[in-house]
């Protein structure tokens, strides 16, 4: 009876022994996929995060090129008011020099 009693304590040691190396396994087992899971995730936050960083620098890109095309056309829109002014007012300026230019000579002579 004495032995029976030690060969059943010794077959339940075996399976508890058996029992915790199986969770052991698996717990290992679980551990790796969740690290590769984790892995995983985070090379795919990058991918996104790198592909927002290039939507948003194309999109600066683009509001960037629409500003200087509006800045190049309104400068040449100025310029050319400008011009016109300056072509309105050109006889006059003529005009005036002409006439200041004889009263120099009037005055040295």
């Amino acid at each position: 009876m004495r032995t029976e009693v030690l060969r059943d304590i010794k077959k339940t040691e075996e399976e508890y022994r058996t029992m915790i190396q199986a969770a052991q396994d698996e717990r290992k087992h679980r551990r790796s996929q969740a690290e590769l899971e984790a892995d995983n995730l985070v090379t795919k936050a990058q991918g996104n995060a790198e592909e927002y960083k290039k939507l948003k620098l194309e999109e600066a890109r683009r509001q960037a090129a629409s500003r200087h095309a509006e800045i190049i056309k309104e400068g040449e829109s100025k310029a050319a008011a400008l011009k016109q002014k300056g072509a309105q007012r050109l006889s006059q300026a003529v005009q005036l020099l002409v006439v200041r230019f004889k009263e120099q000579l009037h005055v040295n002579a």
